[in-house]
């Protein structure tokens, strides 16, 4: 079993490596400007930097979800790459929104666009399990048929 989700988890790994990394940025630009633990407010830079990871954060459980819904019912390889695909978009948002704020929307929109195909997916893997399963109709097998 684990051999059918090796791509899941280590798009899932590197997320959360990640997400590791992004946390510790925020920890030195505390020590940087002198933010101490618990504030959330300080220098400009700081504050972008915290606040960029504090998205990252938001979203994280909707991209975990999406990734593991659709790889487990619809396609672990194309999953895997929209992963990948979202880790990368994170790192472009992460890094163009602390020096301006202005910077962040391409990867902000990248990361929006991955989600929503990841729940799409999901949504069209749930459905075409569904009516396999308690309506012998497979969509998928019907596809493949005229492929």
């Amino acid at each position: 079993m684990a051999g059918d989700l090796i791509l899941l988890a280590a798009v899932s790994l590197l997320s959360a490596f990640q997400h590791c990394h992004f946390a510790w940025l925020v920890g030195k630009s505390r020590m940087k400007h002198k933010v101490m633990p618990s504030s959330a407010t300080g220098a400009p830079e700081f504050d972008r930097t915290f606040h960029a990871q504090q998205n990252c954060v938001e979203f994280y459980p909707v991209f975990l979800v999406g990734l593991w819904t659709a790889g487990c019912f619809f396609n672990q390889e194309l999953a895997s790459f929209l992963g990948v695909l979202y880790v990368f978009a994170r790192y472009k948002y992460f890094y163009d929104c602390i020096p301006s704020v202005k910077g962040r929307l391409t990867g902000f929109h990248l990361n929006l666009i991955v989600l929503i195909c990841l729940i799409a997916l999901s949504a069209a893997g749930i459905v075409n399990s569904f009516l396999d399963e308690y309506l012998d109709f497979s969509i998928m097998k019907k596809v493949r048929k005229l492929l």
